[in-house]
């Protein structure tokens, strides 16, 4: 059982989408603070100073000022705010897999090569393969019609 699980686990697309989870992960943490550190600010700013990780609606009808005040008060709260922090950040990270595998694609159409004109066709009469400017064949010796 050992053996087959290590087989398992050396298998090419195992590790390969291991190393994919854990650059995922990586990559999302940048792109979460690219939006959150980068982006947010200055869209806040153009908005009148919002800062959306901030908005939020409160359904306990109790004053509180912000949004860790109300979690820490464990009032109930609609965080609408995050969410549209996280939605932010999903089209992000979309948009970026988008053009990557675009160019993926791109770049793996330009490594196909063409299909190479034939340069042999069956003789009618004994079906054997017979260079394309052939007029006769040199199997059955058969004319052929060019």
């Amino acid at each position: 059982m050992f053996r087959e699980f290590r087989e398992f686990i050396m298998r090419g697309n195992v590790l390969d989408l291991a190393v994919a989870v854990i650059i995922g992960a990586a990559f999302g943490k940048v792109i979460t603070s690219a939006v959150g550190d980068l982006i947010m600010p200055p869209i806040g700013l153009l908005l009148g100073g919002v800062d959306f990780s901030n908005l939020f609606i409160n359904l306990s009808g109790g004053a509180v000022a912000s949004l860790d005040e109300a979690r820490k008060a464990g009032a109930p709260v609609i965080a609408y705010g995050v969410f549209l922090n996280a939605v932010i950040d999903f089209l992000i990270v979309a948009a970026v897999i988008f053009l990557v595998v675009r160019a993926a694609n791109r770049l793996q159409r330009l490594r196909e090569k063409p299909a190479a004109a034939p340069t042999t066709r069956e003789c009618p009469y004994c079906l054997s393969s017979i260079p394309i400017k052939a007029t006769r064949c040199a199997h059955c010796t058969s004319q052929i019609g060019a």
